[in-house]
C-alpha cells in the first residue's frame, strides 16, 4: 500500500502497544515515521529496525512527556529526523501517549492527579500548538482518547478525565485549524492487548473479552487500522470526530 507515499508522521509513545501498532501501519502505507519513546531505546529501535525490515522508513526520537521542556525535547528530535531524511514538515500527527492510574478514587494523590493530566492532557495540548508551526495544510491530527470516557471503570476517574479533555482538545482545534484543511479527531479504543502481563490470564482475558460484542479483547492492529484510515485521504471529510475503537464495549445484552 502507498496512500501514504511522501508523507510524515510522528506517532508518541510508539515503542510497544497501540503507538507501536500504529506507527507500524503508517509506515506500511507509506509515511517515514517518527516513533517517539520515553525511555525504552531498545524497544523503539527494534519497532524502526522492524519498519525498515519492512520496506518502510523510520527514526526514533527520545522525550519524556509531562516535564519542564519535554515539547522542546521532542521537536528538537523530530525536526532533526525529519531534516536527516528530506523532509522539513509533517503530515501526520498522533498524539497517542499516555498514562494510566489504577487506583481506587480514595487513593488518587495530587502527585497521581498531576501526573495524569501533565502526560495526558498538557502535552497534547502543547504538542499540537508547537506542530502548527511544521504541520502541513491539509494534515492530520489523531487524538487517542479511552472509551472510559463513555463508560465508568472507578479506578481511572482521573485518568478517564484527562482523556475528556482530549476530546475537548480535538474538538476545538478542528473549528480552529478547519481554513488549513487540517481534520483532528479522536479514537477510543476499548480493553486492547498492550502486551501486559495481565493478557496471560486466560480467565482475566474471558472476563474482558465478555465486555465486548464481538465477545473478544481488542489487538493493537483494531485500533492502528482505525487511525490509517484517518490519516488519509479517505477521512478528508470528517473532522471534530469521536470514533469508538472499542469493539462495541458494553452496548448491552
Amino acid at each position: 500500500m502507498s496512500r501514504l507515499a511522501g508523507k510524515t508522521a510522528l506517532v508518541t509513545g510508539s515503542s510497544r502497544g497501540i503507538g507501536r501498532a500504529t506507527a507500524e501501519r503508517l509506515a506500511r502505507d507509506g509515511a517515514l515515521v517518527a516513533v517517539h519513546y520515553n525511555a525504552d531505546a531498545d524497544a523503539a529501535g527494534k519497532v524502526v529496525a522492524g519498519i525498515a525490515e519492512a520496506g518502510g522508513k523510520a527514526f526514533a526520537v527520545k522525550a519524556e512527556l509531562g516535564v519542564p521542556g519535554d515539547v522542546d525535547t521532542l521537536f528538537e528530535a523530530l525536526e532533526a529526523g525529519l531534516k536527516e531524511h528530506g523532509a522539513s514538515g509533517l503530515d501526520i500527527l498522533v498524539n497517542n501517549a499516555g498514562v494510566m492510574g489504577g487506583v481506587a478514587p480514595e487513593e488518587v494523590t495530587p502527585e497521581i492527579f498531576d501526573r495524569l493530566v501533565a502526560v495526558n492532557a498538557k502535552a497534547p495540548f502543547f504538542i499540537v500548538q508547537r506542530v502548527l508551526g511544521i504541520l502541513q495544510d491539509g494534515g492530520r491530527i489523531i487524538n487517542i482518547s479511552s472509551g472510559l470516557t463513555r463508560f465508568a471503570n472507578p479506578q481511572e476517574v482521573a485518568y478517564a478525565m484527562t482523556k475528556g479533555a482530549v476530546e475537548q482538545l480535538t474538538l476545538h482545534f478542528a473549528k480552529h485549524l478547519s481554513g488549513r484543511g487540517i481534520t483532528v479527531n479522536s479514537v477510543a479504543p476499548g480493553i486492547t492487548n498492550n502486551g501486559t502481563p495481565v493478557f496471560d490470564i486466560p480467565e482475566v482475558v474471558e472476563q474482558m473479552a465478555a465486555l465486548s460484542a464481538f465477545n473478544r479483547v481488542g489487538e493493537t492492529r483494531d485500533v492502528a487500522d482505525v487511525v490509517a484510515f484517518l490519516a488519509s485521504d479517505d477521512a478528508r471529510w470528517i473532522t471534530g470526530g469521536f470514533l469508538d475503537a472499542s469493539g462495541g464495549t458494553l452496548l448491552g445484552g
